[in-house]
């Protein structure tokens, strides 16, 4: 599958609204008979447009208030000790994200915690003693003004439009 058409576009828009869609409820959306829908849905899948399935939980109602932004600053930039490091972070559960970062430092994370002494222990303890870390620089969320997983995907309409 090198591209998408307007049934494909309209499955990851339901799917990225509602995951849980029945194939159906999802073929009755799109305009699509339920056995060539469930074989778009397996195609995407399969050239790996659509990624997984998840349940979208509200970190506040399980007890994590604290939302930081940590960069961290890496001593040397190199293939093996830039693995190291990239292992190590993939192992700690309260990194929820982690990016290479262009600019001053090498990472930013996303990192959850129960409160301000929590998060305060999990760095001193855990992100202060990653392999070749130089120095972090911590923000926190005041405020979430907009969370989304949802990607946009009118780029990929206006692709699917030229092609008809």
């Amino acid at each position: 599958m090198e591209s998408i058409d307007k049934f494909d576009l309209a499955i990851l828009q339901e799917l990225q609204a509602d995951g849980r869609l029945t194939n159906a409820e999802l073929a009755l959306r799109v305009g699509l008979s339920a056995a060539p829908c469930w074989r778009r849905v397996r195609a995407l899948e399969e050239a790996g447009f659509i990624k997984g399935y998840h349940a979208e939980i509200d970190r506040h109602k399980i007890g994590l208030g604290v939302l930081a932004f940590v960069r961290v600053d890496a001593e040397r930039v190199t293939g093996d000790v830039t693995r190291k490091l990239e292992d190590a972070i993939r192992k700690l559960p309260e990194v929820v994200a982690c990016h290479y970062i262009s600019g001053t430092g090498t990472f930013e994370l996303q990192v959850v915690a129960q409160d301000l002494d929590s998060f305060s222990r999990f760095a001193l303890q855990h992100l202060l003693n990653l392999p070749n870390v130089k120095d972090l620089h911590t923000s926190f969320s005041l405020g979430e003004v907009k969370a989304s997983h949802a990607l946009p995907l009118d780029h990929l309409a206006q692709q699917a439009t030229r092609r008809q």
